[in-house]
């Protein structure tokens, strides 16, 4: 009985080279990927280090300026634009540069270069009372130099300075309180819309622009006005005392011009930044100790943000009980 003939064909070299080029395109394509991923590691640890390297050099230079008094000089603090939580002329930012002006020996005096339309009483007294507790502390004189506004609560924080400086064609003053808002219930009579609201306590929802408002919750927000609306005139009178030229619109929540603010007392005298340096202070050489957000700030908000919108994404693929 014969053997089964075995058929021992080679391969053809057209097969040879598909296999072979496939398993190069394979391990082709494997070292990309891992290329790419030592790149993206790479990538983060640049960015981490980046971020570290500001953050140490920020504070490098904080305690560098704090160990070593400057030359003698004119602080200035700036206070722009709304004073209210969160913005540049918060309390919190603005308090954090006075105390590092008072305290540096080489400050002379300090300045408040102010241009700002007002905003929330709190911040502008919490910033109010700090600078007259550093100024018994550190016996160092404040002014307060007016770009082209200082109303409100701007105003509120200016009188605690000795001096006020404006330009004459500044807007100071506005001394006074206002809650505002919007009715429509009136329109939503004619629309034939009805406002379901659910309290608990009668007056919960009395600024609801949606509901009619009672005599009483009128005569109730008009007292809490008044009564933040004295506070004010109280700390104006206590900051220019017997400078000031009271009228019966002084306190009405009326502006003036510089030129006006002078004459009535709101303000001592015409000047810029440089002429109180040169002038009152007589320290010409001028150092902002502002606070102003930095690069390794930004970056960390950023990355911040960026973390907590993906926790959030996270959080809304997991499975939910229904």
């Amino acid at each position: 009985m014969s053997e089964p003939h075995e058929n021992h064909e080679k391969p053809s070299h057209k097969t040879v080279w598909e296999r072979d080029t496939l398993e190069r395109l394979a391990f082709a394509t494997l070292a990309e990927q891992r290329a790419t991923r030592r790149w993206r590691i790479f990538f983060r640890f640049a960015w981490l280090a980046l971020i570290i390297g500001l953050f140490w050099t920020g504070a490098h230079k904080g305690g560098m300026a704090g160990s070593s008094p400057a030359q003698p000089h004119t602080a200035v603090v700036a206070i722009k634009g709304e004073i209210a939580d969160g913005a540049d002329a918060s309390a919190e930012w603005v308090v954090t540069a006075l105390r590092a002006a008072f305290e540096d020996e080489g400050s002379q005096a300090v300045v408040l270069q102010i241009n700002s339309p007002g905003g929330s009483p709190v911040q502008a007294g919490i910033i109010n009372d700090e600078i007259r507790r550093l100024k018994e502390k550190h016996k160092k004189p404040v002014y307060a130099v007016v770009e082209e506004s200082c109303a409100s609560a701007a105003y509120y924080i200016a009188v605690a300075a000795d001096e006020i400086y404006v330009d004459k064609a500044s807007i100071v003053g506005s001394i006074g309180v206002l809650m505002d808002g919007f009715g429509f219930t009136g329109l939503m009579d004619k629309l034939g819309v009805e406002r379901r609201l659910m309290t608990a306590g009668v007056n919960k929802g009395f600024l609801d622009p949606f509901s009619p408002q009672t005599k009483q919750q009128r005569t109730h927000a008009q007292t809490l006005l008044d009564q933040i609306h004295k506070q004010f005139i109280q700390v104006v009178r206590d900051g220019r005392g017997k400078r000031l030229k009271e009228t019966p619109e002084l306190f009405s929540g009326l502006f003036w011009s510089g030129e006006q603010a002078v004459e009535l007392g709101l303000a001592d005298g015409l000047g810029n930044l440089d002429y109180v340096a040169r002038e009152i202070v007589k320290a010409e050489d001028v150092i902002d100790y502002t606070r102003h957000e930095n690069v390794a700030e930004r970056l960390a908000k950023r990355f911040g943000a960026a973390i907590g919108e993906g926790a959030v994404r996270a959080m809304q693929t997991m499975p939910q009980v229904r």
